[in-house]
């Protein structure tokens, strides 16, 4: 396997929850505990570089927290790693979103981690206080803001893009999984993600847990417009995501020559070292 550069996996364990209304489970199987673990996952798959994040998904955003220290233990450890923080848009967090802006001069972060899963919504103007404070951390630090994408509700791409149109002018904006389903990859590739290149923003994406033919069709528009090569990075999302199988998905589509250079190193190297 060639040098890989992975910019989006988890670390922490999360507590059993009883999801959608089942019994009490642990989803998150391949979830590491202790940097030592995840060190040897890197090992093992082969992995340069890592963006390493807070694991989160229970209804909690306190567990998402508690895991920032870990995040940062890691990238203290092993100079592989680059940690990301976990931030939060509600009022509720404000508190706990201030401790965390806190540690963003810490050596090793490079990105602060949004996600509306948890609650809040980008056009709540109840958020846009504690937007403004996290985009303009970021930008002082200059450091990438992640923020999940998935089909409909808060972390819809017609939600989420919000965040581009009003602050990719000066902070790197991540978004991860690149709309997360058949709706956001095609309003995406159709021509938003491009749209957004050509105005100037700094917009970048994974491919994690993308639909079978997003990775392809994007690989081919990138090469009939010229653009967009330098904004594809490849992820593994562990635990949620499978390392070997988001591995093979996009190097099939992104090839081994240039386009593949940058997926899986040149522009997570270019962005997070």
């Amino acid at each position: 396997m060639a040098m890989v550069f992975d910019a989006h996996r988890h670390i922490g364990v999360l507590p059993a929850h009883p999801f959608y209304g089942g019994p009490p489970v642990n989803p998150d199987t391949t979830a590491r505990a202790t940097v030592k673990q995840l060190v040897a996952d890197l090992d093992a798959e082969g992995v340069e570089r890592a963006l390493v994040i807070p694991n989160y998904g229970v209804p909690d955003p306190g567990v998402a927290f508690s895991f920032n220290e870990l995040a940062l233990e890691a990238a203290h450890t092993d100079e592989r790693i680059r940690a990301g923080l976990w931030v939060s848009p509600r009022p509720e967090d404000e508190h706990r979103t201030a401790q965390a802006l806190a540690l963003a001069r810490e050596p090793g972060v490079r990105a602060l981690k949004l996600s509306f899963l948890l609650g809040g919504r980008p056009s709540d103007p109840a958020c846009r206080p504690a937007l403004d404070r996290i985009f303009h951390e970021a930008e002082r630090f200059g450091l990438v803001v992640h923020v999940h994408t998935s089909p409909g509700a808060a972390s819809d791409i017609d939600e989420v893009g919000h965040l581009v149109d009003w602050y990719a002018d000066r902070v790197a904006v991540h978004l991860v999984h690149f709309g997360g389903g058949m709706s956001g990859h095609i309003k995406l590739i159709g021509a938003r993600f491009f749209d957004w290149i050509a105005a100037g923003k700094r917009v970048y994406t994974d491919l994690s847990w993308a639909i079978g033919f997003a990775p392809y069709w994007l690989a081919r528009e990138i090469d009939r417009r010229g653009a967009g090569h330098d904004r594809v990075l490849f992820a593994s999302d562990q635990p949620w995501g499978d390392f070997a199988g988001e591995y093979a998905r996009l190097r099939a589509a992104a090839g081994d020559g240039e386009l593949g250079d940058l997926v899986f190193r040149d522009t997570f190297a270019a962005l997070y070292d």
